[in-house]
């Protein structure tokens, strides 16, 4: 566990690791599960949306197919770019830990931190690299970690908490945003009922990062990638769609589908520093 970075949710004090548990001075305790990720989430707090044990499996399927390998890539080469050898990263709302282990092969010296509210993700991104610690979290809360900790924050299609990811970065550090463009997954949203990309998504960004960061880089990936029946359930399975449609109607859907079905993968890395 990265005991110089996490701090207490309750007291905000150090915590540390001892028989496979959290402790902080002031004895507030939290279990390391069996798995390897620390639970910080306290009974008062609602893990919400969390990502359910079936849109886990479909991620870690169709992640593992390697279809948006060249995604990880280029998260993994911008934070390279901007992370020291030693340092620190805080990917916020993980997942299964896939493109935070991808950035870590890219700094052979780095350690990652990855914070999410699903348990079920979680288990896996424990697990997705020997240099990862991760913790139950929800990222719109005062995020677990010490102020001034971290050199990037790493977020993937995931919630942005701007105040709180320029407060745990040190003066200077790097946010590494990983968005969808609207013609991400086009071709599916009409034939399996996927949610539409906002064209105001990255208007939205940059306002909800206020004057706290000033863009530096932004680059565009785009790629065909060609889906089998099963990589096409997958993929609707494992996003937010799966919260909004019935995954049964999901499979009938997809089902109807012409495969070997092509899709454009189509994303935006946009690099930020904090200000």
């Amino acid at each position: 566990m990265l005991n110089n970075v996490l701090v207490c949710p309750v007291c905000g004090e150090e915590l540390l690791l001892a028989d496979r548990s959290l402790r902080c001075a002031n004895r507030h305790t939290f279990d390391m599960a069996r798995q390897g990720y620390a639970g910080l989430l306290t009974g008062g707090m609602r893990a919400g949306s969390a990502d359910t044990a079936e849109m886990v499996r479909s991620r870690a399927a169709f992640l593992g197919a390697g279809h948006y390998a060249p995604l990880a890539r280029a998260v993994a080469g911008a934070v390279a770019e901007c992370c020291p050898p030693d340092g620190t990263l805080l990917d916020a709302g993980a997942g299964t830990g896939y493109y935070l282990a991808t950035a870590l092969e890219a700094v052979p010296g780095a350690r990652g931190l990855a914070l999410d509210v699903s348990k079920f993700a979680l288990r896996q991104a424990a697990r997705a690299h020997p240099r990862v610690s991760a913790a139950t979290w929800d990222v719109w809360r005062p995020l677990p970690v010490r102020s001034g900790s971290v050199d990037v924050v790493l977020n993937v299609f995931a919630p942005r908490n701007g105040p709180e990811f320029h407060r745990v970065l040190r003066p200077g550090g790097a946010l590494v945003v990983l968005t969808p463009t609207p013609g991400h997954l086009a071709e599916l949203r009409g034939a399996a009922g996927l949610l539409t990309v906002d064209e105001a998504k990255e208007e939205r960004l940059r306002r909800s990062l206020g004057d706290r960061f000033r863009p530096e880089s932004e680059q565009r990936v785009e790629f065909r990638a060609t889906l089998g029946a099963e990589d096409v359930a997958n993929l609707v399975l494992m996003g937010p769609s799966a919260h909004h449609v019935d995954p049964d109607e999901l499979r009938r859907r997809t089902e109807r589908l012409t495969v070997p079905f092509p899709v454009t993968v189509s994303c935006r890395i946009t690099v930020f520093r904090a200000a």
